[in-house]
């Protein structure tokens, strides 16, 4: 009896600038890329991120924002703020609850996008929706892990983030944001529970809702 046959285990290949240059032959001047961060947390803005980065000076080790230190992602951050165009956009937590997160992430995208100070000509966008955008555009499922672009904005947008839970720490130190960005860990649910919602809390997500 033969012994099975275990199949290969799928090999995760690192972003590429193929999109990019495929698009800027094809006649594009100006490629952005564009992600979100913040979709989740029980607290917080989400944020968005548009990045067109450089051809001739592309970031070395750029990758999905989440597969990286702390470390790397701030040295990654300033490379990008020196050698690409950057626009970031949020939407506060009031706004998250009057129109839904989906709509907020959308929202975010297209302020970024439309923020930026170079305007593109097309726009890769991670996920299954684009925004609305003053030029043409593409989802990609998955895209911070395929596109440079995208994993430049993955990056900026988590950074602004991280850094901005940070100082809402510093202003009410009750719920411990700086360690867990407005995540439902052990240490904020117990937070929640004793001091109830704070402004910055997003009183439609479960359990908050619940507990309202």
């Amino acid at each position: 009896m033969k012994a099975p046959v275990s199949k290969p285990k799928p090999v995760k290949t690192a972003p590429d600038f193929t999109r990019e240059q495929a698009l800027l032959s094809s006649g594009f001047k100006c490629i952005a890329g564009v992600d979100e961060v913040g979709r989740g947390p029980l607290a917080g803005p989400v944020v968005a991120a548009a990045v067109i980065l450089d051809p001739e000076n592309l970031p070395s080790g750029l990758n999905d924002s989440k597969t990286l230190s702390a470390s790397r992602r701030d040295a990654l951050y300033l490379e990008i703020m020196r050698h690409a165009c950057v626009a970031v956009a949020s939407v506060p937590a009031p706004v998250i609850d009057r129109i839904n997160i989906r709509q907020a992430t959308l929202l975010a995208m297209s302020r970024a996008v439309k923020a930026l100070s170079v305007a593109p000509d097309h726009v890769l966008v991670d996920g299954r929706d684009v925004p609305a955008l003053p030029c043409s555009g593409e989802a990609l499922i998955g895209g911070d892990g395929k596109s440079l672009s995208i994993a430049a904005a993955s990056i900026i947008a988590k950074v602004t983030r991280d850094r901005l839970m940070e100082r809402l720490s510093e202003h009410d130190p009750r719920y411990g944001f700086a360690a867990h960005a407005g995540y439902g860990t052990a240490l904020h649910l117990a937070a929640l529970a004793h001091y109830g919602p704070s402004q910055y809390h997003r009183l439609s997500f479960a359990p908050l809702k619940n507990r309202i």
